[in-house]
């Protein structure tokens, strides 16, 4: 499978890390707005080709499909560019930053029959695969998950610590990791959703801080709270409150509520939740069908978004 990456940045190399231990996996080319990190990018993960010019690196020989890892915001219409261009594409969480956006990628999946997929990580992580394969077997019921997205910032810095040409966002794009996770979890859509936020940065023109409740048919809530504001450990912590036992998933990790490990090694070929969606993507290409975290099957959260973003104006 020859993949054009998309962006250079901190999940571009969050992708090619897990990608090298793919052996399906080729990336022939990677593209980036700006040349000099791009090349440096190229060179340090072997990639034989780099551009400024995303037309250039989709027309490259034997080039099937495309990752996105770019800023949020061009997401939608990167996406169909791919796809138009007769490309299979995953993109990065969130796929668009508004639900018009996510509709009209859904669309064009849809007339080119193509894969487009999310990349919706929380999903293929170990501890949360555990969790959800509990709840398909019914030996756990989710009663209630609470959640803490907390994070420090006060300029546009990415995960490297380096400049970002774009705004970050809790609603769109950390509040969509942990919506689409409880609707997948429970196998339902939240039939109530509300938030609300705190006041908005003078200079970054978001809300930094933020708090979420849902609830689904069947009765489980999900209480969410998102922070920038949090001088204190980063990250974000899944309580999985159930009928007989509770876990705390971080990322690939899982305690249960007595802060004793679970052991989540054999639950899948991979720790790497990053790789472990990469493989998805690619298998799902091979085999001809519908991926785990499709475009289809995430736009339930991104509609959820939408009300909750609506719910604040």
């Amino acid at each position: 499978m020859k993949i054009c990456m998309v962006g250079q940045g901190a999940f571009a190399k969050k992708h090619l890390d897990g990608l090298a231990r793919i052996k399906d996996a080729e990336v022939v080319t990677i593209y980036g707005r700006s040349a000099e990190t791009t090349e440096a990018a190229a060179k340090k993960y072997g990639i034989p080709h780099w551009t400024t010019n995303m037309d250039e690196a989709l027309a490259r020989p034997g080039v099937e499909a495309a990752i996105l890892t770019s800023p949020t915001q061009v997401h939608a219409e990167q996406a169909i560019k791919v796809m138009r261009a007769g490309k299979h594409v995953q993109i990065e969480i969130p796929i668009a930053d508004t639900l018009a956006d996510a509709e009209r990628i859904l669309a064009v999946q849809k007339e080119t029959g193509l894969t487009a997929m999310g990349g919706h990580t929380r999903r293929f992580n170990p501890s949360h695969q555990w969790i959800h394969k509990k709840i398909k077997a019914g030996e756990l019921k989710l009663q209630h998950l609470v959640v803490q997205t907390f994070f420090f910032r006060r300029t546009n810095m990415n995960a490297e610590g380096k400049p970002r040409s774009w705004t970050d966002h809790l609603l769109w794009h950390h509040a969509c990791h942990t919506v689409d996770l409880f609707q997948y979890q429970t196998g339902e859509t939240a039939s109530e959703a509300h938030a609300v936020q705190g006041p908005i940065h003078p200079e970054l023109k978001i809300a930094m801080d933020m708090s979420i409740g849902l609830k689904v048919p069947a009765g489980a809530i999900c209480t969410l709270a998102l922070s920038f504001n949090n001088n204190g450990p980063l990250g974000t912590w899944f309580r999985y409150i159930c009928d007989n036992g509770t876990y705390v998933a971080r990322y690939d990790e899982l305690v249960d509520g007595k802060d004793q490990p679970i052991d989540v090694s054999k639950v899948d070929v991979s720790m790497d939740g990053i790789e472990l969606q990469d493989r998805e993507f690619i298998a799902a290409i091979q085999q001809k069908r519908e991926p785990n975290s499709s475009v289809a099957q995430v736009l339930p959260a991104m509609r959820t978004l939408d009300r909750l973003e609506k719910s604040l104006k």
